[in-house]
């Protein structure tokens, strides 16, 4: 053989893994990601961008190296099932989960694929994960309160806002712990505020047209509601009731504000679904969730809805304002 077709053919070969190489590299990954909204929700939708957001800052590209595919639901746990099938089908490389009803499909399905959550509220006590710092098995993300004693400052907040306010009844689901435990720190504040404090399910809709009007036949009332899934699927009702029955409401999300609610303090919801993706990241990198630690909220915005305190006939305390992050008017 001549020295220079020796030379081209061991150039050609030493080029080989540095072509695999540069191949491997540009390989599409695949991300499955499942909302508890409806796809027209502005809210949702704003999640979602974050989350993307999060994904370029973090050097993927939709359509060039990665592809994600999602799935909207508000309906019974069935619909949950279902579109995390239809997820798990596609064959991802990892899957973002919004809230406890989409964790709880996709581990029902699957134990090895690589699952992020965001918010998730006290994922220990509902066994989605073994702890904080060492999440186990294939499950971490993002929690959406950090700390049940944060529910308690709703109650500050109510009786800011609107300190005629001696009743308040919080809407909780009463089979989840999470929303328990977000009652019982309401409950711990309720005397040293002077409120009396009573409970109102969120198994469904006919549960809430009947238990808000019932409360708002007594003077004095006011509405909180804990950060459940349910209560994105009845916002508009809630809201809606309390407008109807001039109801002071403290919600723990922005969303519920813009909508119409009274005032909101809790985490920076769409803030979570970005630093979401740092973990996706890792993940496709070869990182494991079990070595990821769960993470609480880092930033949290008070929200008020100046349109609706003058609806009620309040006048919001301009110390409440000046710490406002967002006003509505």
């Amino acid at each position: 053989m001549r020295r220079r077709e020796f030379l081209g053919i061991l150039g050609s070969a030493a080029a080989l893994p540095v072509v695999a190489n540069a191949q491997q590299a540009e390989r599409m990954r695949r991300i499955g990601v499942l909302m508890h909204t409806a796809a027209e929700d502005p809210e949702g939708q704003t999640r979602l961008a974050a989350f993307l957001q999060g994904l370029q800052e973090t050097g993927w590209a939709v359509g060039h190296n990665v592809r994600v595919d999602t799935r909207w639901t508000t309906a019974d746990p069935d619909s949950f099932r279902i579109h995390a099938a239809e997820l798990l089908a596609l064959a991802p490389d990892v899957v973002l989960a919004s809230t406890s009803q989409s964790v709880a499909a996709f581990q029902k399905a699957t134990s090895t694929l690589p699952i992020v959550f965001v918010g998730v509220v006290d994922p220990v006590a509902q066994g989605i994960v073994d702890s904080f710092a060492r999440p186990g098995g294939n499950t971490t993300g993002f929690v959406l309160v950090g700390e049940f004693s944060l529910s308690g400052k709703w109650l500050e907040l109510m009786k800011q806002v609107a300190p005629a306010v001696t009743r308040v009844a919080v809407i909780r689901d009463p089979a989840a712990p999470a929303s328990l435990g977000q009652f019982s720190a309401i409950q711990s504040m309720a005397q040293p505020l002077g409120v009396e404090v009573s409970a109102i399910g969120i198994r469904d809709a006919a549960e809430l047209e009947r238990a808000i009007p019932a409360f708002a036949s007594k003077p004095n009332g006011g509405l909180i509601a804990t950060a459940v899934p349910q209560l994105f699927r009845h916002r508009a009702l809630v809201i809606a009731l309390a407008i109807r029955h001039r109801l002071p409401t403290v919600f723990p999300f922005r969303v519920f504000v813009a909508d119409g609610g009274l005032a909101s303090y809790g985490a920076a919801a769409a803030d979570s679904y970005r630093r979401a993706a740092s973990y996706v990241d890792r993940i496709l990198k070869g990182e494991k969730p079990a070595d990821l630690p769960v993470q609480a909220p880092t930033k949290f915005e008070l929200v008020i809805n100046l349109k609706t305190a003058k609806a009620l006939g309040l006048t919001v305390p301009p110390t409440v304002l000046a710490s406002a992050n967002e006003i509505i008017e």
